[in-house]
């Protein structure tokens, strides 16, 4: 090892960027984890893909699953207009 070294150019931060998914830590309310645990354990999914999930549908209509309800509305719209 040298006894000195240059830093004059150093960069704070990761020495890789993050490829998609990025590590954090956040206070979630007991209830609503546990209701995502017992969801993951039944859909046989990890509860955090579920959180995952939840938040990206909550981005926009986009993103949203398809419910009963927009299934039926989309479905009248389009057979009122055939």
């Amino acid at each position: 090892m040298k006894a000195n070294y240059d830093m004059s150019k150093a960069k704070r931060g990761a020495v890789l960027p993050p490829a998609g998914k990025t590590r954090i830590t956040i206070f979630i309310d007991d209830a609503i984890l546990e209701a995502f645990r017992r969801r993951a354990e039944k859909e046989g999914k990890g509860y955090q893909t579920l959180i995952n999930e939840a938040l990206s549908a909550s981005l926009g209509k986009n993103n949203a699953l398809v419910t009963v309800g927009t299934l039926r509305k989309v479905l009248r719209e389009e057979l009122n207009t055939a």
